[in-house]
């Protein structure tokens, strides 16, 4: 009698990302931007669970909100996954999801990488690293960051990932942040349009950017705060003013360092051991009501 193996059944952690360092410098002639950016993931993030099944793809998700159509980037990264490996068999995915939609935390790009990775694993790995990482790029520009699992410079339009120096990793790695955003969302690709249009521009020459980011790199001694730049701040502070007021109110009470994350709307502000967090929630409730997203976590 030939013995079926059984199906399998895992739970992949999908991270949000924070951009501590971020520089848009050029549109390019394809449409899409280059940047220099600092990313890292975080201990918060969704769960993606993933049932190996005869065939076929399906997902299903605990926010209503999130359309799990052939629109989403899972049932995306899961077809990429099976066209480039040859696999012939389906999953059941379930998203648990916790990392806030329109905030610039790489939820959707984060999930898609816990789909390949989730795959990769349960079909005994017939993607290398490499192979992974060139599926991840043609799914979404963030997507490659998340298969590092740890903090990475980014270039070109995000797709070419390269880790960070121990040194600097030390400097990161395991320090507190606060993640908050309001009730608003923004969209990446309404940020990008303001970033090519606005004048005068809020591009940061290439030149510039490497500049300000070897500093950091190479000054061993400077704290992840030096580091944090985020150039879309400009095209969303324009329009969603609550967003700089905030900031500026967590600089001048508490003296933190506040920044935007990706296009935003998500902020986020790294806190010392004895900071005053509840204080600090409390503000930020003050400003921005009390559906604001707050939460607590350490870079990854």
């Amino acid at each position: 009698m030939v013995k079926i193996p059984p199906l399998k059944r895992i739970s992949v952690h999908s991270p949000a990302k924070l951009n501590l360092f971020l520089a848009i410098t050029r549109k390019r002639a394809d449409g899409f931007h280059d940047l220099v950016s600092v990313a890292a993931p975080l201990d918060f993030g969704d769960t993606l669970k993933i049932e190996e099944t005869a065939g076929g793809f399906s997902l299903t998700c605990d926010d209503p909100a999130l359309e799990v159509d052939e629109t989403n980037l899972v049932l995306r990264a899961a077809r990429a996954f099976a066209a480039v490996s040859g696999w012939r068999g389906g999953a059941k995915l379930s998203l648990v999801k916790r990392i806030p939609m329109g905030a610039g935390l790489g939820g959707g790009s984060s999930n898609a990488a816990a789909t390949l990775s989730g795959l990769n694993e349960i079909t005994g790995h017939p993607l290398n690293e490499k192979k992974l990482a060139e599926v991840a790029a043609q799914i979404g520009s963030d997507c490659v960051l998340f298969l590092s699992g740890g903090p990475v410079i980014m270039r070109g339009r995000g797709e070419r990932v390269e880790s960070l120096p121990a040194g600097a990793v030390r400097r990161l790695v395991g320090r507190r942040v606060l993640v908050f955003k309001p009730a608003i969302s923004i969209g990446t690709a309404w940020a990008y349009r303001r970033m090519a249009t606005a004048v005068p521009g809020w591009y940061v020459p290439a030149e510039e950017a490497e500049a300000r980011l070897a500093a950091w790199l190479h000054s061993r001694t400077h704290a992840a705060e030096e580091l944090l730049f985020n150039n879309m701040e400009g095209p969303a502070f324009a329009k969603y003013i609550a967003l700089p007021v905030l900031l500026d109110v967590l600089r001048a009470e508490f003296g933190l360092a506040p920044r935007m994350s990706g296009s935003g709307s998500a902020c986020f502000a790294l806190l010392a051991d004895d900071a005053p967090v509840e204080a600090i929630q409390a503000r930020i409730r003050e400003h921005w009501g009390a559906e604001a997203f707050i939460v607590e976590a350490r870079l990854g």
